[in-house]
């Protein structure tokens, strides 16, 4: 173990207090992932009459922030520094707070799992234990902060694994051993960090059935306390041609169905709509009314919803990347009737299964 994560632990050994939360750990998450944030203040980007956004948020009703961690990114935005910067502003706001752990320099996704640049002559086992190192010292650094995060993402949207080509799989073939351990460890060394947190295992498509992943995962000795999913319903071009409706009513059907399978809570952990779009607003309304109405959905995350004004992040322009175009505020800086359609949503405990048992 590194040195500095056994100073952390003598610190934390030593600290009792947390920042506390405006809603326990049973209500219905209201949230947003708002990793942008820092950079568009940077920036010069404002929020309403030059409002706090998060507080701008939170008076409208949400109550816990998603924040993405990335290994080392050029730009500096997104690293633990950053996430730490973020989520103190978010504890001393009440919010409940979702780690979102990449393990990569770089957006991770169904078609991109890059192996950080510091990692990249890793075998398994040394890769192995970097998951843990990596895992242990962004869950410390919080810790020492007084953060508690209620949730922490072991990869981000990784039903084809994670850290490729190590940890590389193709439906129910190719290194699931490695990838099950990548998560495992993970796990491990956040039960470490946290007793009582509670470990997502992300994978992208709310609306797809793939029973094949899952199972893989279990036979292989993955562990995950909550299913976390993403939904897009309105991007067709991805979705293989379905309407909205059908997407909404698809992904109802698989949370169901997940929540049944495996005994454990499903999260959304990002959803997103086209930006001031006419249907939008009806798109998240309908998809509300279904996820609330099922006991062990636990919440609902938008994606960068402060997106706007034609704002782009610093590493989309090498890339040629335009602005993204599914965030929920108004061109002057207000959340949308989209976004607070989705804050106004009630449910007030999550009934039944907290936590899988694996």
């Amino acid at each position: 173990m590194k040195k500095g994560i056994i100073f952390a632990l003598a610190i934390c050994a030593l600290t009792a207090c947390y920042y506390k939360t405006d809603t326990p750990r049973e209500s219905w998450a209201k949230g947003a992932d708002l990793s942008w944030l820092s950079e568009m203040e940077h920036d010069g980007m404002t929020f309403g009459q030059n409002e706090d956004c998060i507080e701008l948020l939170r008076g409208m009703g949400m109550n816990a922030v998603r924040l993405r961690v990335w290994v080392n990114h050029s730009t500096g935005w997104s690293n633990k520094e950053d996430m730490l910067y973020m989520a103190k502003r978010a504890a001393k706001a009440g919010q409940r707070i979702m780690i979102d752990i990449h393990y990569s320099d770089f957006f991770a996704d169904p078609n991109h799992q890059t192996i950080p640049a510091a990692w990249q002559d890793y075998d398994y086992e040394t890769m192995y234990e970097a998951v843990r190192e990596h895992t242990l010292d962004v869950l410390y650094a919080l810790k020492e902060e007084g953060i508690k995060p209620e949730w922490v993402q072991i990869g981000n949207e990784t039903p084809n694994g994670m850290l490729w080509p190590l940890g590389q799989v193709k439906g129910a073939e190719g290194n699931w051993r490695e990838y099950a351990g990548f998560t495992r460890v993970g796990y491990e060394a956040a039960k470490e960090a946290f007793s009582d947190i509670i470990v997502i295992v992300h994978v992208d498509n709310a609306y797809e059935r793939r029973d094949w992943f899952w199972e893989s995962m279990k036979a292989y000795g993955g562990k995950w306390d909550m299913i976390g999913l993403s939904h897009y319903p309105m991007m067709s071009a991805w979705n293989g041609g379905k309407t909205w409706q059908e997407m909404n009513e698809l992904a109802q059907e698989n949370i169901k169905r997940l929540i049944h399978d495996w005994r454990c809570p499903v999260m959304i952990a990002e959803v997103g709509m086209f930006a001031n779009h006419p249907e939008s607003e009806t798109v998240m309304a309908d998809f509300i009314d279904r996820i609330t109405a099922i006991d062990s959905c636990a919440g609902i995350f938008y994606w960068e919803p402060e997106v706007h004004g034609g704002w782009r992040p610093a590493e989309y322009i090498p890339l040629g990347w335009g602005t993204y175009d599914m965030g929920a505020f108004t061109p002057d800086g207000y959340p949308s009737n989209v976004m607070q359609t989705l804050l106004a949503s009630q449910k007030r405990t999550i009934k039944g299964y907290l936590t899988a048992r694996f």
